[in-house]
């Protein structure tokens, strides 16, 4: 559970690090819609080349990203599977009542290597961006909003606190399994069903635990004086440069080589 990689972040002096957070958000929203707008796998060799590209400039370990896929094998299994048995077409070969397909297996693995670029794309967001920074510009891209009555400063406050106590929250789920396995808990054995009920004695440390949390979050704010974005300053004020809109040309001429695939 501790090897989930979306909501950390590594300190660094890259490039990818010192693009403007307005520039990674919007970016990597687009790229998230991109994926889906694609169609076919010729589509997806612009993604994964971004992708590379991305790792590359940051400087972030590929086996640590790789690794943040680990947690994540049973959807990604679970969704290759679903597709694949559900999908009608030419039938390879049977399983009972189930039919393995041509069709099947080629939207099973369209839909994984979606599921994994998606997964690896948004990590490298939240490893290159500290929370701060992620803040401010989730507000700033939210503030032209404000003169409808939405609250932009709250909303991204919100925001980065539910992705920043992800690892937090994985490691206190850690730390509460590995003390009621001591005590003769059991988590592993049984079916699934008898495993989801082991779960439940769980849940309840564990709600307690994010409760205090918050508490605690909550008086350490009060304490600061914080009192929400009216009149608040910013020690560094975030400026776009000409290496964010080169980053949006290179994107953009990546997104229109993935479009473009649509048509073959």
């Amino acid at each position: 559970m501790r090897e989930i990689t979306i909501g950390q972040y590594i300190p660094g002096n890259s490039i990818i690090h010192r693009l403007d957070p307005r520039t990674k958000i919007i970016i990597t929203l687009a790229y998230m819609i991109l994926l889906f707008v694609i169609n076919n796998f010729y589509g997806y060799i612009f993604p994964v080349a971004f992708i590379i590209l991305a790792t590359v400039l940051s400087g972030i370990p590929v086996r640590y990203l790789l690794k943040g896929l680990r947690p994540l094998i049973f959807i990604i299994v679970l969704t290759f599977a679903l597709n694949m048995f559900m999908t009608p077409g030419r039938v390879i070969y049977q399983i009972g009542p189930l039919d393995i397909t041509y069709e099947g297996i080629s939207q099973a693995s369209f839909m994984a290597i979606r599921l994994i670029l998606l997964i690896i794309g948004t990590s490298i967001l939240t490893l290159t961006t500290s929370p701060i920074a992620l803040t401010d510009g989730i507000e700033l891209l939210l503030s032209p909003f404000k003169r409808f009555g939405m609250p932009a400063h709250e909303l991204a406050m919100m925001m980065t606190i539910a992705l920043r106590f992800i690892p937090t929250l994985l490691e206190e789920t850690d730390k509460i399994m590995k003390a009621q396995m001591a005590r003769g808990a059991d988590f592993e054995s049984g079916n699934l069903i008898n495993r989801a009920k082991n779960l439940v004695p769980l849940l309840v440390p564990l709600f307690i635990s994010a409760f205090r949390r918050a508490d605690e979050l909550a008086m350490a704010m009060e304490a600061r004086c914080y009192r929400g974005g009216k009149n608040r300053t910013r020690m560094k004020e975030l400026k776009m440069t000409f290496l964010d809109i080169a980053t949006f040309i290179v994107f953009a001429l990546i997104a229109g080589g993935s479009v473009a695939t649509r048509f073959i």
